[in-house]
């Protein structure tokens, strides 16, 4: 295997895809805000699967926080293989797809276009046929991506949305943050998460937890442990995993959990250091538990934005863990880049 995989590669180039990112979509941005800001929706659907799913599922914690419109995951099979259609009059649709090709997703789409929905592509390809269905197609100017396991289109899918939702709200602080991300990711993708490696050493299950917009990132982590180190990892809210999940936890077991500087740290802390004194092997992105291990972060100076920073860090951990059990990211078993579901 070689010293540097595709995966290793694209996650060191995810600052400048950013920043060209930043540099290249003002004008489509804008005219994306301009359009919401015009239409005015009372509520958002999301159109997407795997990690553009998860990029989804960040902007609508993002959108109910800051906009307080809500927005709802819908199941792009409802149109390709049930054949119906949703009443979506006055709403918005955002679909979420690195190629663009998946006929669900597509599908999905152009019946939300069909049936009074405002359209939006975020897609790396902008001649897709996903964008040919849209109003707007948000180009994620990621550049190509070899590795299977998404990690340059993920960020710049969760970039564009909440690029998007602070255009639309004119949040000023906001969009300064935005602007700062591309140094600041690079310094995230340097921290030393070994601690997090060590602690989950030869098991094979973890779980990830998190909270409002890092709920997002933690499902983006427990897909990864799949995809790239063939572990078995769950994904849950701090607020859900004691009612059910942590009967399974034993002494030793892995667990991540993610926050950001934001309302809910002190809730995920205190979860996190009540899981822990139960015996489970807890890593925390927050300085503030008392029996959890705390993992290095780089905070950006919003509460949005910082699960952007921690993604990068994770997975520049996950695709090192990866190697050290002696799995080549790159090459995961059974998959393949782009997944075309009906």
């Amino acid at each position: 295997m070689s010293n540097q995989t595709h995966m290793r590669r694209e996650i060191l180039e995810i600052p400048d895809a950013v920043e060209n990112l930043l540099t290249n979509n003002q004008a489509e941005i804008s005219d994306a805000a301009s359009a919401l800001r015009e239409l005015s929706p009372a509520f958002m659907v999301s159109v997407a699967r795997g990690s553009s799913d998860h990029a989804a599922t960040y902007f609508k914690y993002a959108s109910e926080l800051m906009a307080g419109v809500p927005v709802a995951s819908v199941g792009p099979s409802v149109a390709s293989v049930f054949g119906r259609s949703l009443q979506l009059q006055g709403s918005a649709c955002l679909g979420v797809s690195q190629s663009g090709k998946s006929p669900d997703i597509v599908q999905m789409v152009k019946m939300a276009r069909m049936n009074g929905a405002l359209t939006f592509a975020l897609t790396n390809h902008s001649d897709s046929d996903l964008a040919c269905e849209s109003a707007h197609t948000l180009n994620l100017h990621a550049g190509a991506e070899l590795s299977v396991a998404a990690t340059k289109t993920f960020v710049t899918s969760v970039v564009s949305a909440i690029w998007l939702l602070a255009e639309w709200q004119r949040d000023d602080a906001l969009l300064a943050a935005i602007r700062k991300l591309p140094a600041q990711l690079g310094a995230a993708a340097q921290l030393d998460w070994s601690a997090l490696e060590a602690g989950i050493g030869k098991q094979s299950s973890v779980f990830c937890l998190g909270r409002g917009p890092t709920f997002a990132i933690s499902n983006e982590a427990a897909l990864k442990f799949k995809e790239t180190c063939q572990i078995h990892a769950e994904s849950y809210s701090s607020a859900e995993v004691l009612h059910g999940p942590v009967s399974i936890v034993e002494r030793g077991f892995p667990i991540l959990a993610l926050t950001s500087a934001d309302a809910a740290e002190k809730l995920l802390v205190e979860v996190s250091d009540a899981v822990a004194a139960k015996g489970a092997s807890v890593f925390v992105t927050s300085n503030k538990g008392a029996m959890a291990s705390c993992l290095p972060t780089v905070r950006t100076g919003h509460a949005l934005t910082d699960p952007i920073s921690l993604i990068v860090s994770f997975y520049a951990f996950v695709e090192k863990f990866a190697r050290s059990r002696g799995i080549n990211p790159d090459e995961p078993r059974h998959l393949k880049k782009v997944t075309e579901t009906v």
